[in-house]
C-alpha cells in the first residue's frame, strides 16, 4: 500500500519552482498567490537561500510546491492508502485527504508562518540534530539542562532534534556529547519549533482555525503529536494547535504506516529529507520522491514495474484503461445524480457542475466512483470521478 509524505520546513531550495513553470499543475502557485496575497511564484522561483530560509517564506513555498506536485500525482490516477506530514507538511497531508480546502490552507499555512516568525522574534531560539543517542537521552540532556531546551522532533533511529534558547542547547548539546551521542550538528533557523516557546503562535494558529471547515479524511491521517491516524476531521483543530508546542513524532510515524501496511512511500515536495528518514527506519520499505516533473515519471515506472511483478500494490489504481475526469474550474461541486459503480456512461455525461460550469466526462466507459464529495471546494483540474474506459 502506498502512503504519500509531506516535507516541512527546511526542505526549500532557491529555484525550486522551474522545473514545474510549464506544467498544468503550476496554477496553483497563481492561486496560492490570489489567496495570499503574496507573490509565491517570485518565491518559488527568484528568491535565494537567505530570503526563502525566512519562516513565513518557506512554509508558504515549501506547501505550495507539494501541492503542485500532488496534482500533478494525481493527475495520473495514483491514489494513497495514507496520508502523513512533517511538521508544516501536515497541512499538505490534511489538504490532500480532503480535511481542508486549499484555499483555507494556503491561508492557515500564511497565518502560521506569520505566527511563528513573530513568536520567534520575541523569543529568540534555534534548535540543533543530536545523532546517535537514544530518544531517552536526549530527553535527559535536556531535562537535566538549566534554561529552556526540549525534544522538538524524533525523526529516525538516532536522529533526534532538540530546540529552545541558544544558551541552554549548547549546554544541553554538550550534555548530549557526554552521554555518547556521535554528533550534534546546529540548525540555521530562527526559532525554537515544537516547544513550548511556540505558545503565542499556537494561541493565534487556534483563532484562524475556528473560521476553517475542517471535513473527515478521504484516507487516514497520522498526526505529528500522537502519531496515530484521525478519521474525524473536528479533531484536527486542536491536534494543528497543539502540534506547534509538541515535538513530531515522525519516527512513530513511519512504524505506524508500516504496521498498517504501507510498503511504498512517496514523498511529494521539495527534497528527500522524509526519503532519508524513512530509509533509516523502514528497510524494507519501497522510497520515492516527486520534486520534479520527471519524479512523476519515475514514480509510474515504478509502481507499473510493482504491478506487473505481481506485488499487488493496493490503494493506487494505475491502469492504462482508467481515466480521470477533473474539475473544469475552481467553486463548489455539485454532484447532479447519483450513480452506481459498474454504470455504463457516454462521452459528454453529466457528472455535475462546478459554480456555473458543468462537469462531463471526456470518456465512455463505466463508472467506478467519485472523487470529489457533494459541497466541496474544488479546484480546476482537481479529480472529481474516475472510470475504467471502453
Amino acid at each position: 500500500m502506498i502512503a504519500f509524505t509531506f516535507p516541512g520546513q527546511g526542505s526549500q531550495a532557491p529555484g525550486m519552482g522551474d522545473p514545474w513553470v510549464d506544467h498544468p499543475s503550476w496554477e496553483l502557485v497563481t492561486e496560492a498567490s490570489d489567496v495570499s496575497g503574496r507573490d509565491v511564484a517570485k518565491l518559488l522561483l527568484e528568491a535565494d537561500a537567505e530570503e526563502l530560509k525566512e519562516t513565513r517564506n518557506s512554509q508558504l513555498s515549501t506547501f505550495v510546491l507539494s501541492m503542485v506536485a500532488l496534482d500533478a500525482v494525481v493527475r495520473t490516477g495514483v491514489e494513497p492508502a495514507f496520508h502523513a506530514g512533517h511538521s508544516l507538511g501536515e497541512y499538505s497531508a490534511l489538504t490532500a485527504a480532503g480535511v481542508i480546502d486549499y484555499a483555507d490552507a494556503v491561508r492557515l499555512v500564511t497565518e502560521r508562518g506569520n505566527a511563528m516568525q513573530a513568536a520567534a522574534d520575541a523569543e529568540p531560539g534555534t534548535m540543533a540534530a543530536v545523532l546517535g543517542l537514544d530518544d531517552e537521552l536526549v530527553a535527559l540532556a535536556c531535562s537535566s539542562t538549566d534554561g529552556e531546551v526540549f525534544v522538538a522532533n524524533y525523526n529516525a533511529s538516532g536522529q533526534v532534534v532538540i530546540a529552545g534558547s541558544p544558551d541552554a542547547i549548547e549546554l544541553a548539546s554538550a550534555k548530549a556529547k557526554e552521554l555518547g551521542a556521535k554528533r550534534v550538528l546546529s540548525m540555521k533557523v530562527g526559532g525554537a519549533f515544537h516547544t513550548p516557546l511556540m505558545a503565542p503562535a499556537r494561541d493565534r494558529l487556534r483563532k484562524a482555525l475556528r473560521d476553517v471547515d475542517l471535513r473527515n479524511p478521504s484516507r487516514p491521517v497520522y498526526a505529528n503529536v500522537d502519531a496515530a491516524p484521525h478519521s474525524d476531521g473536528q479533531e484536527w483543530a486542536s491536534l494543528l494547535g497543539a502540534q506547534l508546542t509538541s515535538p513530531v513524532r515522525w519516527r512513530h510515524i513511519l512504524h505506524e504506516l508500516s504496521d498498517a501496511g504501507a510498503t511504498v512511500f512517496v514523498e511529494l515536495g521539495p527534497g528527500s529529507v522524509l526519503s532519508g528518514m524513512a530509509k533509516r527506519t523502514i528497510k524494507e520499505a519501497k522510497l520515492l520522491s516527486v520534486s520534479t516533473p520527471s519524479g512523476v515519471d519515475q514514480l509510474l515506472e515504478t509502481l507499473a514495474g510493482e504491478s506487473h511483478s505481481g506485488s499487488g500494490l493496493e490503494g493506487e489504481h494505475l491502469y492504462a484503461n482508467e481515466k480521470l475526469i477533473v474539475s473544469p474550474a475552481t467553486g463548489v461541486f455539485s454532484q447532479s445524480a447519483q450513480i452506481s459503480a459498474g454504470t455504463a456512461i457516454s462521452r459528454g455525461f453529466l457528472l455535475g457542475s462546478v459554480g456555473a460550469n458543468e462537469v462531463r466526462s471526456a470518456f465512455e466507459g463505466q463508472f467506478q466512483g467519485m472523487l470529489a464529495l457533494e459541497g466541496e471546494r474544488v479546484t480546476t483540474s482537481q479529480p472529481i470521478a474516475w472510470l475504467r474506459a471502453q
